[in-house]
């Protein structure tokens, strides 16, 4: 019996499946289940075609599509027992200055995504987000913050079906698309490294940690459920020292919409939420979700607050190198 063999002889659908995340769960998925079949839904034909190449299984299925699009995702939804949303527009700047689009895609799309999966009575959805959606500073942020709310209410709309929505929220992923690691990998050439701020903190996560993070939830959720892992820090200007030790550093300021920190879980939040070893579940605030304690988990007490500076767990520097030499490997 495989770790997580409730997804055995099942169907299975992610969105986004040809970004860095989907590539990995693709590969977990396929390697270590039984699963019946596991559908990629993407926008770019290119990337899937990409994707057919280093992927030979007959149990993966390639499905051309926008989230944006209800009806497509309907017809891509039947037959699905499980849905993975991992679709979003998610460069920060970009989206500062191209809002409506960031709405269509990350809220427009969501909503799409809880309508198709209750009307074609999809079992489980778990939707990715971000540590911007708390206390979002930026549109990303707040756009991905507003799909929470909706996957945590949408709950209360599925009837009779059982259709069950939750939520992960996790840190920067090491190494995936747009991220610091492979842009500073690129930048030591030049032999200077730009910083937004010294002083900045942010969480870390590995592809395969945001993976079986992912598999979990949808293993045991029960609807509403935001699933936070308890992951390190790191100092953004101890990783460029570590990459390339002899590069002189930029200062050059905090971009629009960019944080100094990163909080995973606010004060407010914690009222709500429990402590379950590896990682923090927080409880929606509607009165048809059932209670978590008898799963095992503990009451966090007030005040608590996970933020990437206040974090007991930092990487070393002999663990960063590690994590960039995983990179390069990876590439």
């Amino acid at each position: 019996m495989t770790k997580f063999s409730f997804i055995d002889n099942r169907v299975v659908l992610i969105t986004g499946g040809t970004g860095s995340f989907g590539h990995a769960f693709i590969r977990y998925v396929l390697g270590s289940t039984s699963v019946k079949k596991l559908i990629v839904f993407s926008r770019d034909e290119w990337k899937q075609s990409e994707m057919q190449r280093a992927f030979d299984d007959p149990r993966l299925r390639y499905f051309l599509g926008d989230v944006r699009d209800l009806s497509r995702l309907k017809r891509a939804f039947d037959g699905v027992d499980f849905v993975i949303h991992a679709a979003a527009l998610k460069q920060v700047p970009t989206l500062e200055y191209n809002p409506f689009e960031a709405v269509k895609t990350n809220i427009i799309g969501s909503q799409n995504i809880i309508t198709a999966a209750i009307d074609c009575r999809v079992k489980k959805v778990v939707a990715l987000s971000t540590d911007k959606a708390a206390n979002p500073l930026n549109l990303y942020g707040a756009t991905k913050l507003c799909a929470e709310k909706l996957f945590q209410a949408s709950n209360s709309y599925t009837g009779d079906n059982g259709t069950s929505f939750a939520v992960v929220r996790y840190g920067n992923v090491v190494g995936s698309r747009g991220s610091v690691v492979p842009f500073f990998l690129e930048e030591r050439k030049s032999g200077r490294l730009p910083i937004t701020d010294l002083r900045m903190t942010r969480f870390w996560i590995t592809l395969e940690k945001s993976v079986e993070l992912v598999m979990h939830a949808l293993d045991v959720m029960r609807g509403g459920e935001i699933f936070i892992p308890k992951i390190p820090s790191m100092r953004i200007a101890d990783l460029a020292k570590v990459i390339c030790p002899s590069c002189e550093i930029d200062e050059v300021g905090i971009r629009p919409g960019e944080k100094l920190h990163e909080v995973l879980m606010t004060e407010e939040e914690a009222t709500r939420a429990y402590d379950f070893g590896e990682n923090f579940v927080i409880r929606p605030t509607v009165a048809w979700h059932e209670e978590a304690a008898h799963l095992g988990g503990k009451q966090i007490p007030k005040g608590f607050r996970y933020s990437s500076d206040a974090n007991d767990h930092w990487l070393s520097q002999a663990q960063v190198l590690h994590m960039i030499e995983s990179c390069i490997q990876a590439e």
